[in-house]
């Protein structure tokens, strides 16, 4: 079924119904045009949107969340790109040396963790600094394995690699930490490598939402929200609906189905089109920022500025906090998580995290909230794209 109809702005990683041409996008809210011409932008030529690093709405955003000047926002992303290339070949020149790495807006550079000082002079080659510590990534991730196989109970919010610190966090609810079930399951987890034990205030959970009028996709009486477009649908939260749950769009019309799904252990999941919807390389900036293409997925570094989308708090914009995140939901945990500083709610479940134009994850869940202030977590998006055999729609 192709229908006419107004396009509303309210889908995380844009998604066009109607006589649209794919070609290009409309002004949110405008009448679908007649011609298949239509470009990006009325202010730049197409080409010059392409050399952008990032659209002038992430710039503003970057400009609000961080203080920032646009000089200056511009200049971390160009900072954070290098960052990014540099991390790659760094980790290559660490070899079994390498305990992490992570970006500081500070100065722009990019440390790396090394076990092995002889390995220093190769890891400085590729622009990075080094910081010299006792335990590296592998063994690292290994406690966190081994972290991963106990019960939590409640009181335990998270746990995660911390490379800045050398060291395995064990987040733990303040108000829990005095309980016998958390002091034995932190006394096992004490057992299994380099552990520091820290508080937190808010229990982390996911971030669905119950059906509101007008809002972008719904499973049921569950509202979630539009992760990135792939060719053949899009990619968003696991526990929003599970395989062959049927998916409707904001107009109440029928987009697709859950293709594949996984929660716990992982939140994510895609959903096919049809029906008159089509995809395209956009994260939605919902009129408080400009729509932001999609230009690929290479991994953000621990420290790097990270914004969202999604249905429920729009545009919000933090940093990258940390990396192998196990996340302890009431439903149970889900493992190799990201954690940002970004604040989400219900409702933002499944939106999209973008550093630059680099596709980085769905949003899964989040602790606190966006007036009090919250931090948030997502599963990263080239899993998700190797799991299921997907390629992203880039720009």
């Amino acid at each position: 079924m192709r229908r006419k109809t107004v396009v509303r702005t309210g889908l995380s990683a844009l998604l066009l119904v109607g006589t649209w041409a794919t070609a290009g996008l409309a002004p949110a809210s405008a009448a679908a045009p007649d011609s298949a011409s239509t470009s990006m932008s009325t202010s730049a030529p197409a080409s010059a949107a392409k050399k952008a690093p990032a659209s002038e709405g992430l710039l503003t955003a970057m400009q609000k969340e961080f203080g920032l000047t646009k000089s200056e926002a511009a200049a971390r992303l160009a900072a954070e790109k290098t960052a990014t290339a540099i991390e790659t070949k760094a980790e290559r020149a660490a070899g079994s040396a390498y305990g992490g790495s992570w970006f500081s807006a500070a100065d722009n550079s990019l440390t790396v963790a090394l076990t092995d000082a002889k390995k220093a002079a190769a890891v400085r080659a590729t622009g990075a600094t080094v910081k010299i510590v006792n335990h590296s990534e592998r063994a690292l991730d290994a406690t966190m394995k081994r972290i991963d196989a106990l019960s939590a109970p409640a009181g335990i919010s998270s746990w995660s690699v911390d490379p800045k610190n050398n060291r395995v966090v064990v987040n733990v609810l303040a108000s829990e930490r005095d309980t016998k079930a958390v002091a034995a399951f932190v006394a096992k987890a004490e057992k299994t490598g380099p552990v520091t034990v820290a508080e937190t205030t808010d229990a982390p959970s996911t971030v669905a939402a119950g059906t509101v009028g007008g809002d972008p996709y719904y499973t049921g009486n569950v509202r979630c929200s539009i992760g990135f477009s792939v060719h053949g649908g899009f990619v968003t939260a696991g526990h929003c609906g599970p395989r062959g749950q049927s998916v409707r769009g904001w107009d109440n019309s029928a987009i697709g189905n859950f293709q594949g799904s996984s929660f716990p252990g992982n939140d994510y999941a895609w959903v096919n089109v049809a029906n008159g919807w089509w995809t395209v390389p956009v994260v939605l900036g919902w009129g408080s920022v400009s729509d932001q293409l999609v230009r690929g997925s290479n991994e953000a570094p621990v420290g790097a500025s990270i914004c969202r989308s999604g249905s429920t708090t729009h545009w919000r914009c933090g940093n990258l906090l940390a990396k192998n995140v196990t996340v302890n939901y009431s439903q149970g945990a889900v493992h190799q998580m990201v954690q940002t500083s970004a604040c989400a709610e219900g409702g933002d479940s499944g939106g999209s995290f973008i550093s630059g134009d680099q596709a980085q994850g769905v949003t899964s869940g989040a602790s606190g909230n966006c007036t009090s202030g919250g931090q948030s977590f997502y599963q990263p998006i080239n899993e998700i794209l190797s799991t299921y055999g997907l390629t992203l729609h880039t720009a």
